[in-house]
Parts: C-alpha cells; structure tokens; sequence
C-alpha cells in the first residue's frame, strides 16, 4: 500500500501589506495599498484586507483603486524587506523539511511525509510553523494540509486570513464536487467561460466528462483536468525547482503611439535585463514581447532562436521585428515587457529574487485533535 503524502502550502496573508502594517503601527486597521504611484500609472501589487474591502485586488490600476478608496494609503513597495522576511520564514520551514518548494516570496509547498521532529500529523506541523511565523515576524500565516499539492493549495484559501484547512483522503470527493471551476487552480477566466459553455460550473460537473472528452476540448490540459476532478496529482513537492523565464515590464506614463518611443522603452527594459542573464549565467532561446494596449488588451509576440539570447544588442535586434507584429502605432499602448525563456543549462532556483512583480464544512484553526492528515 502506498503510503499518503502529507503536503502543506503555506500562503501569507497580504504580505507586503502586512509586512507595512506591522513596520508602521500607525497604518494598522486600515486600506493600505502596495504598488507603483497612482497619479503615474502604477499597478497595485498587493492589498491589506481592508483595501480588498472595497474591491481592490492585485494588478488593478493604481487609478482604479484610489478611486474606490481614495482614503487608502498608498506605498511603493520594499522588496529588499519583503526577501529578508520571506527567508526568515523559509528558515522556519526547514526545521521541519529540506522538502520545501518556494513559488513565490509569500508562499510554498511543504512535504512533511517524513519530517525531522518525526511528528506524525502534518495538521501539527502546519499549526506550529503559523505560530512561529507569528511569534518571530508578528506576520499571520493561513495553511492548506492535504495528500497533494492542488488540494493543499486550494484548502489554503479556505479560510483566509490566518486559517488552516484540512482535506483528508475522505473529505476529498465531497470537496471537490462543491468547488466552483472558477477556483481549481490553472483555469483562468477564458478557461471558466469555455468550461461554463460547457455546462461545467463545479468539480461535480466536470467529473461528468472522461479524458478523452476534455482532451478533446482543452488539449493535453484536459489530462490535468481530469486528475485533479478525482482528485489525483502526483506531482512531488520539489525544493530545486527551476525558473522557466526571465523579464522585465513597465507600465508608462501616458499610453504612446509613437514607435520610436517605443523602441527607447525597449531597450531600456533590454539594458535592465542584460546584467541580470550575465550575472545568473541564464541562456534562453525564446525571447517575447508583450504589449497591452490602451484598452487592456495584451498581446505577445514570441520567437525561438537558434542560439541563446547573450545581451540587449542581440535582444534589440529581434525586439523591433517583434513590435512591427503588433498593432503597437496603430492603437495606443500603455505596457512594454521583454522576456526569455526556453533557458538552457540553469541552475536550481533557491530564491526568487529574479521576480518583477510591476509587473462542505473544513477543520478549521482550532482541533481538539490531530486529525486524519
């Protein structure tokens, strides 16, 4: 018999925000907004609970934001601040296991099926690394304990902010069929339409169609679909996850029409990234350009190279070609980003410092007992 993995996701709760509210007491208890300048084009790029109140959520336009609460405070974000207190917390989570996967800098899977205390319950372990994370950063912590990686991050949502959620091996069916499609993770909105077309609204919808059926209608996504409808992910929990790209975005100003211009944010964005590919030896042969448009719409433009991309000349050259593939001069633009993936010999990624960001009833937090997990 295959023994159950015990799998933990930690989120942090409005991290950034968090991390202002606890350093500036004063700001405690109220909308607190994290991201670039409101008056220039920022992008909120994280949120207090107070500010999501008023329907504020990351990536909104600074604009949009202040005004549905234009008592909110607004700070440019500190991310040299954000990484420290993220490695305190990666500190914590290896005095359990060495089988820690980061995907960002406020969250990451946990494999505790064999841990160091030896401590046989992962809903133990989950309870005590919130409160180490709350008694050493004075940050709350919310977490999802499960058997795989897609019902542990699901189930740390559950009961945000600083909640635990448990989905055992019996809970697992019943808590699918009542979860909305909307928020099985990988389905997005244009995948949430498509399936809602469908008639698939919850998990007990989609169980309704075999693989061969959702092969057919989202290609080899369909594969996961049907997994994760019964509740099956093998994926392991894997602490030397690699990066699969590097780039770098901005959000201008005005919205511009003005190629030339264009072209000078480019390679400005290129002189940002060149350092950055010499300094982490990274070797990519796809190089993308994403434009949004004046009226949100986003388009890409990629290539695949036959050798890696060395520095911003290189970049540059392909970068115009991608551009005159847009509608970019045609229609306004109000964001430019420049990214490299399809990366060759790359090393394990420990930290990640390379990210631009401006780019049925469950347990609960309190247990009379360990239970099931």
């Amino acid at each position: 018999m295959v023994p159950v993995r015990k799998i933990i996701h930690v989120d942090m709760d409005a991290f950034y925000a968090s991390v202002e509210q606890r350093d500036r007491p004063g700001l405690r208890g109220k909308p607190v907004i994290v991201g670039g300048d409101p008056l220039h084009r920022g992008v909120v790029a994280a949120c207090s609970y107070e500010a999501r109140r008023f329907g504020i959520r990351s990536a909104m336009p600074g604009k949009t934001a202040c005004r549905l609460c234009p008592q909110a405070v607004f700070l440019r974000p500190r991310f040299d601040v954000y990484r420290a207190v993220s490695a305190q917390i990666r500190g914590i989570f290896h005095q359990y296991t060495d089988r820690v996967e980061p995907l960002s800098l406020d969250e990451a899977f946990l494999d505790v099926t064999g841990n160091r205390p030896k401590i046989p319950w992962a809903t133990r372990i989950a309870r005590e690394i919130r409160q180490k994370i709350l008694q050493q950063t004075g940050l709350t912590a919310s977490a999802g304990v499960s058997f795989n990686k897609f019902l542990a991050k699901i189930a740390s949502d559950v009961n945000k902010p600083d909640g635990l959620t448990v989905i055992t091996p019996a809970m697992a069916d019943a808590f699918i069929d009542g979860l909305p499609i909307g928020r099985f993770f990988g389905v997005g909105q244009a995948t949430e339409q498509k399936m809602h077309r469908l008639g698939i609204r919850n998990g007990a919808d989609l169980k309704r169609f075999g693989r061969a059926d959702l092969v057919r209608f989202f290609g080899k996504a369909g594969h996961y679909f049907f997994d994760i409808a019964h509740g099956q992910d093998h994926r392991p929990v894997n602490p030397d996850r690699v990066r699969k790209s590097i780039g770098k975005e901005t959000t201008l100003n005005e919205d511009i029409d003005d190629r030339p211009e264009m072209i000078r944010i480019l390679e400005r964005i290129a002189l940002q990234l060149d350092p950055l590919i010499r300094q982490h030896r990274i070797r990519g042969t796809t190089l993308t350009l994403k434009v949004r448009y004046s009226d949100f719409q986003t388009v890409t433009r990629s290539l695949t190279l036959s050798e890696p991309v060395t520095g911003c000349g290189m970049m540059m050259g392909y970068v115009r070609d991608l551009l005159e593939k847009t509608e970019a001069g045609q229609k306004k633009v109000r964001l430019l980003g420049i990214s490299i993936s399809n990366l060759l010999n790359h090393r394990p990624e420990q930290f990640t410092q390379l990210h631009f960001p401006f780019e049925t009833e469950m347990v609960k937090s309190a247990f009379p007992a360990d239970v099931g997990i």
